[in-house]
């Protein structure tokens, strides 16, 4: 590949498994710097910066706050790659369940992560000529079965953070997208699980995603590719929301 995005640093939260590292390797095919963070398996995170590192980038692994909203590791990253110019929102969780049962605290929690954590990450450190690519979904935009109001609330969330954020960014040259994932197989959804074949039928193409399909998505947008555009969101679904 060609080192589109020499000279530039990125950071990945939760970049240590599934869409995180597949973004974190692509970034660095493209001759980005990385640094992932993670807040639980080290040992994965590490791996990632092992092939960072061997791929001849520098990739420090940096542990998070569980609300991945850490502020002291945004500076962190900072710190250890002097600067970052890409951004990358990726951290989340999956909650699950019937409406009535959904507590505050994992209300709190959800929105904590998926929301407040892109929310602060975004003003901070960027430079002119930034990126901000943040993970959404799907379920965003469509939410044909009970159980994911929660989920999909935050996610939906993301979107007006996105545009609200191309325009205050614009003054810094700094351009904001959301990217929406559909099923994507990794250790969170794996293809092979009992409602996979569910989920299938949901997709217009009648498969999983690929986590180097959402990561060659986020490259696209870090390079020259992404210079005119903002405040979009992007699916990578399958025709899931089609």
């Amino acid at each position: 590949m060609t080192a589109v995005l020499a000279g530039r640093a990125a950071r990945v939260t939760d970049g240590g498994r599934g869409i995180g590292a597949a973004i974190a390797r692509r970034l660095v095919r493209h001759g980005a710097g990385v640094a992932v963070t993670y807040v639980r398996a080290p040992e994965l995170a590490a791996g990632v910066v092992g092939e960072i590192e061997a791929a001849g980038g520098r990739g420090p692994a940096i542990a998070a706050d569980p609300d991945a909203a850490d502020p002291a590791a945004v500076d962190r990253t900072a710190a250890e790659l002097r600067r970052f110019n890409i951004l990358v929102n990726n951290a989340g969780i999956a909650p699950y369940g019937r409406l009535e049962e959904v507590s505050l605290a994992e209300l709190d929690l959800t929105l904590a992560i998926h929301v407040r954590a892109a929310f602060v990450a975004a003003a901070r450190h960027l430079g002119r000529g930034g990126r901000v690519i943040t993970i959404g979904s799907s379920l965003a935009e469509r939410v044909p079965y009970p159980g994911w109001t929660l989920y999909a609330m935050s996610k939906s969330a993301l979107t007006g953070l996105t545009r609200g954020l191309a325009r205050d960014l614009k003054p810094r040259g700094i351009t904001a997208n959301v990217v929406q994932p559909g099923s994507t197989d990794t250790e969170m959804n794996p293809a092979g699980s009992p409602d996979a074949e569910f989920e299938r039928g949901f997709t217009a193409l009648g498969r999983y995603g690929r986590a180097e399909e959402t990561a060659a998505m986020v490259a696209h947008l870090a390079g020259p590719g992404g210079d005119c555009v903002t405040g979009a969101a992007i699916a990578v679904d399958g025709g899931y929301a089609a």
